[in-house]
Parts: structure tokens; C-alpha cells; sequence
């Protein structure tokens, strides 16, 4: 076994969610992803496939009407710059995640610097290591007071002193998970020029894009590098069906790339998947032709879930949280409960309370907690504060 793969560490999300399992009585709000089913008319696409005997290999960079469909979603988000534009630059993965490994495997080597905006999704730090890559993270920093007390906020400067000209990669993930934290269109401009200047590649996990809770911008999307980039930047942006089209289990997502890059991911994806399979891209194409019909709802029903849930837990003694702009998570930490490992733990066997350890996002998140407020009905939310309200009282209590 490789030495880097054998001290990849666990998913301590995981390590929490198997504390609970085969009980009932816990409420779930540990995995990124809401508890709504897929919407029946993108399954019946599935299903029409199948019937039609769609069980072949397809092309390596996906369906040429999905990557259609993909150009045109693009082009009504960014730009305007016409469908054409786009899909020359299109590759379609098995799952975000894929696309992002897709990334590092096409632009890292072995010894190669790489920095990371974290607090973020673990896998975001361990794709660059498998690679062999030397990892540096530039953590966001806390609000401490004022109305947004418990937000993270990037600390521009120093993430530009951290990219030099031996940076090969900067990988940031905004709308961000677990802090709901984003980029503003002027410092994606500023990291952009930057790493011009230095030659560094940016990976984009953008696939929070949609689920963005800011009044600011004319799509209702959240800022994007594609707003700023030209074609032949080095930059490369991942999307998902995940989230914003209620599609986790389908493992479907899409990179967009500089058209120089397109050739050589498609490649990549035939030595590791081939190609996604044909009647989940016919759902795809289906998700996306019909996309008002979930995405605009979805996202006013998380707007709600989120007005729900963090006033509720504000109130609580000793809780720090600030309202996110984007995402589907509560970023919380409670005064005086440190571990935040042990805590989720402890919270699942005694309070029957699914949550995720913020440890799992980076070492500067110990002490955090995420609550993924995706949740088809909303008294689970409330039913969630109760319970932790009462462990809370019963911990100061001493029982």
C-alpha cells in the first residue's frame, strides 16, 4: 500500500453516523443532502432509458444532448456569451467528486504545492495528497463580534501571500461547506489576476452555485469564476447534480475546463470510468431542461428550513452562529464543548441528535458543529433544538 493512502485519514462524519446506525430514533442531519426524493419526472427519465435498453458505453465526456443541455444552463448563468461557447469546454463525471479527482489527476504531480481554502469538504485536501502533492491550508478566520459574530470570512491578503509562483494548484470551494462562507465577485477578480501572474492553476467547487441565500446578483446564483475567467485561464470549475437538482445517489457531475484541457480529462475519465452511464444522463438532461421546476422551490424551501433553524439555535446559551449565505448547513460552535467529535458522539447516544464534528473540515473547525438543514419537513429542525437543548441543560446540570 502506498504510504500517503494509508495515512489518509477517516471520515469522522462516518466515524459519527456509525454511532447511530440501526437506530430509528435519531434524527439525521450529518451527510450534505436533503431528505427530499429525487423528483418523480427525472426519474421516469431514468426508467424510460433503461426501458429502451440505454445499457451501453456512451461517449467518454457524456451525451452530446446532456452536454448540450449543460451549455445552455451555463450560459443562462454566466456571461452570455452563447451556447456554442460552451461546449467545447464541457465534461461530464461520474459525480462531482469525480470531477474533482479528474482535476488533480490532470494537473498535480508528485511534490507539486497546492493550497486550500479551508474550513472545506475533506475530500478537497486529500485529492491533492493522493497525488502526491504538498498540501497548504489557508484557513478563513471568525467574526468574533458585531452582527455577524460566528461568520468566516477569507482573509484575501493572505491567501495571495500564500500563492507564489511554485503554487501549482489553489483549490476553494464557494458557496463553501460546512461555513456557508462565499467569494465576492471582487476577490474572485483579485485571486483571478493573481494567479495569472503566478501561474496557478484554480479548482473551483462551485457546487453550492445555486443554493445561495444573497440578494445580489441578477441569476440568483452566487458569484462564479466563470463571471470573471476567460476561456483560457487556468481555471477549471466543478458542478454537481447533487444539490441543487436532488440527485446525490445519481453520482452525476460536469467539469468546465479551458478547451486545451478538454481532450486530456476525457481521457482521464475512459482509464477511470469510462463514462457515466446512459440512463443517468438521460435523467440529467431531464433535470436540466425542466430545472425551475425543483431548483427555484428547493431553494426557497432552504431559505426557510435555514430561517427556521438558526434563530432556534442562536438562542441557545453559549451558541456562536451566524446566518450562512449559501449552502445547506449551520456552522455552530457551543461555548465550553471543545471536542467536537466526542460531543457529536455524544449527542447521537444520548440525545438521539445526528450531527457532523466540524473536525472533519480542517483542524481550525474543532469545537464546530454542522447541521445540514435540508429537511423535507421542518419540525425535525425544531425537534432537533429541542433535543439538544435539553442535553445542554442535562450536561450543565451534571447528570
Amino acid at each position: 500500500m502506498r504510504h500517503v493512502v494509508e495515512q489518509l485519514a477517516a471520515s469522522r462524519i462516518r466515524e459519527v453516523a456509525n454511532e447511530g446506525l440501526g437506530r430509528a430514533d435519531v434524527l439525521k442531519f450529518w451527510f450534505g443532502e436533503s431528505d427530499e426524493v429525487t423528483p418523480g419526472f427525472i426519474r421516469d427519465a431514468a426508467i424510460a432509458s433503461l426501458q429502451a435498453g440505454e445499457t451501453f458505453y456512451a461517449h467518454n465526456l457524456g451525451l452530446q444532448e446532456l452536454r448540450e443541455a449543460i451549455a445552455a444552463y451555463t450560459e443562462n448563468l454566466h456571461r452570455g456569451r452563447g451556447t456554442a461557447h460552451w461546449i467545447g469546454r464541457l465534461a461530464v463525471t461520474s459525480g462531482g467528486v469525480n470531477g474533482l479527482m479528474l482535476a488533480a489527476q490532470t494537473l498535480v504531480e508528485a511534490g507539486d504545492e497546492v493550497v486550500v481554502v479551508t474550513p472545506a469538504w475533506p475530500n478537497l485536501v486529500a485529492q491533492s495528497l493522493i497525488m502526491g502533492a504538498r498540501v497548504t491550508s489557508v484557513p478563513l478566520r471568525v467574526q468574533t463580534e458585531g452582527a455577524r459574530a460566528g461568520a468566516w470570512v477569507l482573509d484575501l491578503d493572505a491567501l495571495l501571500a500564500a500563492i507564489t509562483p511554485a503554487t501549482r494548484m489553489l483549490v476553494v470551494n464557494a458557496p463553501n461547506n460546512p461555513t456557508g462562507w462565499t467569494l465576492s465577485a471582487a476577490e474572485q477578480r483579485s485571486i483571478l489576476e493573481h494567479c495569472r501572474r503566478t501561474g496557478t492553476w484554480i479548482l473551483a467547487d462551485e457546487v453550492y452555485e445555486r443554493l445561495y441565500f444573497a440578494d445580489d446578483t441578477p441569476n440568483g446564483a452566487a458569484p462564479s469564476f466563470l463571471d470573471v475567467a476567460d476561456p483560457d485561464d487556468r481555471v477549471i470549475v466543478a458542478h454537481s447534480f447533487s444539490k441543487s437538482f436532488l440527485m446525490t445517489g445519481w453520482r452525476l457531475g460536469w467539469l468546465v475546463l479551458p478547451p486545451a484541457l478538454t481532450d486530456a480529462v476525457g481521457k482521464l475519465i475512459e482509464y477511470n470510468t469510462s463514462c457515466a452511464p446512459v440512463f443517468v444522463q438521460r435523467a440529467a438532461t431531464v433535470a436540466l431542461q425542466r430545472g425551475n421546476e425543483v431548483t427555484p422551490a428547493l431553494v426557497e424551501h432552504l431559505r426557510h428550513c435555514r430561517d427556521t433553524l438558526v434563530p432556534l439555535l442562536r438562542a441557545l446559551p453559549g451558541v456562536t452562529l451566524a446566518e450562512p449565505l449559501g449552502g445547506m448547513y449551520a456552522f455552530f460552535r457551543i461555548e465550553g464543548q471543545d471536542d467536537c467529535l466526542a460531543v457529536a458522539k455524544r449527542l447521537v447516544r444520548e440525545a438521539g441528535l445526528g450531527l457532523a464534528p466540524g473536525s472533519a473540515f480542517s483542524p481550525e473547525a474543532a469545537g464546530w458543529l454542522r447541521w445540514c438543514f435540508a429537511s423535507r419537513d421542518t419540525s425535525r429542525l425544531v425537534q432537533g433544538v429541542e433535543r439538544l437543548e435539553r442535553w445542554l441543560q442535562a450536561h450543565q446540570q451534571g447528570t
